[in-house]
């Protein structure tokens, strides 16, 4: 039989002796940690549930498997999403300080009739070897860092720990947001 209408590379597993399933269900073996032969290997949820027992949080060593466990990971998250959105304000915040560092030079020139005029020049920058910068970049990392921890503990499609997710995320924002210089474009006409 010629399977040359199908397009891309072609996979065949030769030496399986189960057919191919079309039939994804929402946890199987095959979407085990690990592939076919793992057996004791926690499945993977591609779907939101809300339970608490054999949850995996990152590490495979860090599994929740009590609801006193799962409180303790529902804290542990909320917190973490609280600080990721406290050290964005943070790094918006040195940001500025760092820029209103202008420097104002101000030097005298020739004016018309023997008088002399006062020519102020504004300066603005960083060096990239200045040490705001380099904390900047140091607390970039962190954020980045902490953000695919939040979107990988989201991906466990643990409901508990989903909502530990947005409601530390959104409780950051509330609490450490509100003193952020907002902008309002007058020209925008969808408000």
């Amino acid at each position: 039989m010629s399977h040359s209408h199908h397009v891309g590379p072609s996979y065949v597993d030769h030496n399986n002796t189960m057919p191919p399933s079309h039939h994804h269900p929402t946890t199987s073996a095959s979407h085990a940690h690990g592939g076919p032969g793992a057996g004791d290997m926690m499945m993977m949820h591609m779907t939101f549930y809300f339970g608490i027992k054999n949850v995996e949080l990152l590490f495979s060593g860090l599994v929740i498997n009590t609801a006193g466990e799962m409180a303790g990971a529902f804290v542990g998250v909320f917190l973490l999403a609280m600080f990721y959105e406290g050290l964005k304000i943070a790094r918006e915040s040195l940001l500025r300080k760092s820029q209103v560092s202008i420097r104002y030079n101000s030097m005298p020139v020739p004016g018309p009739n023997g008088t002399i005029l006062m020519e102020t020049h504004k300066t603005v920058g960083q060096q990239m070897l200045s040490f705001p910068h380099l904390l900047q970049t140091v607390l970039h990392i962190i954020q980045v860092v902490i953000s695919y921890f939040l979107m990988l503990i989201f991906m466990t499609y643990n409901g508990y720990l989903c909502i530990a997710v947005a409601a530390g995320a959104g409780t950051g924002y509330f609490l450490f947001s509100w003193k952020k210089a907002v902008v309002v474009d007058i020209t925008e006409h969808c408000h």
